[in-house]
């Protein structure tokens, strides 16, 4: 909680949750993360290896039927032979290497989808995800309906719900007391596997 701000600036009353998440029960089985498909990367390193092993193929083909190997597979040879270790192409081709490598297994080993917030299950044969846009829709509204609320943004996050309201009249402390009730009751009825922590800022409009 904090008065008047510096500079003679209207008044503001912010609170912000310590404690964690709180887990919701969950009577129908375990409701993790949903995993994104990415049907775009895996295209991607589909289309490079088969492109890739495609041209080779046709390269050791042609020289086992007699005819040279391709220009681009001698130079490449060449090159390994030729250039020292510590070489900045060696380097940076190294470099570019690794960072493709550890992204592939970023994306392999982590669900994605993170604007989707698992819901509760109810029944083991059914799960179901909220957009964190349309959430944070849901609370804006149930906001709006507090008396004395001007304006408000919600933005939902998969940890922490950050409220900042604006109220043109009544007093701040009760005005957040009635944004922290309306926000816990929103979020239990979002039905979330886990509810996010609240953190509240009621403040008064700038004055003109």
């Amino acid at each position: 909680m904090s008065g008047p701000e510096p500079g003679g600036g209207p008044p503001t009353l912010e609170k912000s949750a310590t404690e964690g998440a709180e887990a919701a029960p969950d009577g129908g089985g375990r409701a993790g993360r949903f995993w994104s498909a990415r049907r775009l990367p895996a295209a991607l390193v589909a289309l490079v290896v088969v492109g890739a092993a495609g041209v080779l193929l046709y390269d050791v083909a042609a020289v086992r039927a007699g005819r040279p190997a391709m220009g681009w597979r001698r130079r490449l040879a060449r090159e390994l032979a030729t250039r020292p270790l510590d070489d900045p192409w060696v380097i940076g081709g190294a470099v570019a290497a690794v960072a493709i490598g550890l992204w592939l297994l970023v994306l392999a080993v982590t669900p994605g989808l993170r604007g989707v917030l698992p819901m509760r299950r109810d029944t083991p044969d059914v799960r179901a995800g909220l957009d964190r846009r349309a959430a944070a829709l849901v609370l804006r509204d149930r906001v709006m309906e507090v008396s004395g609320v001007q304006s408000v943004r919600v933005d939902v996050g998969r940890h922490r719900i950050r409220t900042r309201a604006l109220s043109h009249f009544r007093d701040l402390e009760e005005v957040r007391t009635d944004v922290d009730t309306v926000l816990a009751d929103g979020v239990r009825e979002l039905g979330l596997v886990r509810h996010p922590r609240l953190s509240v800022r009621v403040s008064r409009p700038v004055k003109r």
